[in-house]
């Protein structure tokens, strides 16, 4: 039976790929091959496909793969990419429904076109819905879960539940489910505030501009590699030990940003690039007695 008549059978709607290189799904350009490869089409899709996987089969959730790195052996089992799914907001009762693929940026301008506010700061988190709520993401002084709601999860079995918000522990780059058992999120309700389109248009240019000004956006990149520490800055640390332009392999340490690994040109593996955060790591423990904990997912075998 061919990959369409299987589909076909099964209902899936959905893109299924096999030995796909996870290079081209992470915002790194670095990374080896998942060994099964599903975008699903909506979340009904998800649900359908999760179902009919082996129970013991690895999954890693991923939307715009700018959180991630995967190692040069690859993921042995299944990757599931949220971003080639619904990609638009809508509003439900007052309040904004985004599923996981959605980019964050997406919500923020769609609550601006709403004139909702509170929301600016989402358009400088380079990534989806999903990530955004599974790390509690946050920059400029706003977090992803000041604004949530309720969340909807998917299960192994394909089963969707809506959850509210104290359902989950939730701290700086951090969000953990109160229950056992394996979910992920498939979307999410935000609240927010009524206020001025147009004004908070003028607050995400302002914040682009900054993030342009102070981040190597034009270099593959996958944003803050390091969590900030209590009362201090990652970035501040690793430069203060002289570790900015730092290369190994091809990636480097930004030279505009200190928290930032850079791949110019895609030509560095993932283990180049998990050396120098190691690396980093032990030098600023060696020099300045702390220990910088990542932001960023490392996921995979080596090569």
């Amino acid at each position: 039976m061919n990959m369409s008549d299987w589909q076909r059978l099964t209902g899936l709607r959905g893109e299924l790929k096999h030995g796909e290189p996870m290079s081209r799904h992470v915002s790194w350009r670095a990374g080896g091959e998942a060994e099964r490869f599903y975008a699903p089409a909506d979340v009904d899709d998800l649900a359908t496909f999760l179902r009919l996987l082996p129970r013991e089969e690895p999954v890693l959730f991923v939307g715009l793969g700018s959180n991630l790195l995967v190692r040069d052996g690859g993921w042995r089992g299944t990757v599931i990419m949220t971003h080639g799914a619904k990609r638009r907001p809508s509003m439900d009762r007052g309040l904004i429904y985004a599923e996981a693929g959605v980019a964050s940026p997406k919500v923020a301008r769609f609550a601006a076109q709403h004139d909702l506010e509170g929301a600016e700061f989402l358009a400088g988190i380079p990534g989806c819905v999903g990530g955004a709520l599974a790390m509690n993401a946050g920059c400029y002084g706003g977090e992803t879960w000041d604004l949530v709601e309720r969340v909807l999860t998917v299960d192994r079995a394909g089963t969707l539940r809506e959850r509210p918000k104290l359902d989950f522990e939730i701290a700086y780059r951090q969000c953990t489910p109160r229950a056992s058992g394996e979910e992920w999120f498939a979307a999410a309700w935000f609240r927010l505030e009524p206020g001025d389109g147009e004004a908070s248009r003028g607050v995400m240019k302002e914040l682009l501009a900054r993030r342009m000004a102070t981040q190597p956006l034009s270099l593959p990149n996958a944003g803050s590699v390091f969590r900030n520490p209590p009362r201090d800055h990652a970035a501040r640390l690793i430069e203060s030990c002289g570790l900015k332009g730092f290369e190994r392999g091809g990636a480097r340490v930004s030279e505009k940003h200190a928290n930032f690994i850079v791949n110019p040109g895609g030509v560095a593996r993932a283990a180049d690039i998990e050396w120098l955060i190691q690396h980093i790591q032990r030098i600023v423990y060696q020099m300045k007695g702390v220990v910088l904990q990542t932001e960023v997912r490392i996921v995979g075998e080596p090569a």
